[in-house]
């Protein structure tokens, strides 16, 4: 597996996941919002509200207990980030997921849509992978949705397979859950 990507350790694309910081809160927000509202066939704001505020607001995913905002950066430069959840009793999905065990799990990929083809979206899975690994869990849960598919086949080819008990419905929404197996588990 590989190192996570340090200011020492920059990913392939050159640039770099680390923790986000208060002061990227906002502006990461606005980005997840820009980007899911601008999702062909994924419910707009106005469809879901709370769900759009949870994104503007994603910072405070940082106070759920074992949930790390991850960011990449290019310099000053934010091209995505994502929640990853230690704790799958945080990670907040409608279905089972949350009474996974030796699991951990991600949610809210986004990356600026000017950042794509770096290889942004793969490294962001990529460190909450290794942190799934360095808690020597044995598995990793997602969900994603139809609009979704780019991310979907990224998943799919990292390993992720569906896991028909992981989906459910978020309002008029099909949600789909995916698990990645983790060796040695």
């Amino acid at each position: 597996m590989s190192t996570p990507a340090t200011p020492a350790n920059p990913a392939p694309g050159g640039f770099i996941i680390r923790q986000a910081r208060p002061e990227e809160f906002q502006a990461l927000g606005q980005l997840m919002v820009e980007v899911y509202s601008r999702l062909e066939g994924f419910p707009k704001p106005q469809d879901q509200p709370h769900y759009y505020e949870m994104l503007a607001d994603i910072g405070k995913m940082t106070l759920k207990p074992g949930a790390e905002l991850l960011v990449a950066v290019d310099g000053e430069r934010l091209l995505g980030g994502v929640v990853y959840f230690a704790d799958m009793a945080q990670y907040g999905s409608g279905g089972t997921a949350t009474r996974e065990r030796d699991a951990s799990g991600f949610r809210l990929l986004a990356v600026d849509p000017g950042a794509r083809g770096r290889g942004v979206g793969r490294a962001l899975v990529e460190r909450c992978i290794e942190g799934a690994v360095a808690r020597g869990h044995a598995q990793v849960v997602i969900h994603t949705t139809e609009a979704m598919r780019v991310a979907w086949r990224m998943y799919e080819e990292r390993g992720f397979v569906r896991s028909t008990d992981l989906d459910f419905l978020q309002g008029d929404l099909q949600v789909y859950g995916f698990r990645l197996k983790l060796g040695g588990a």
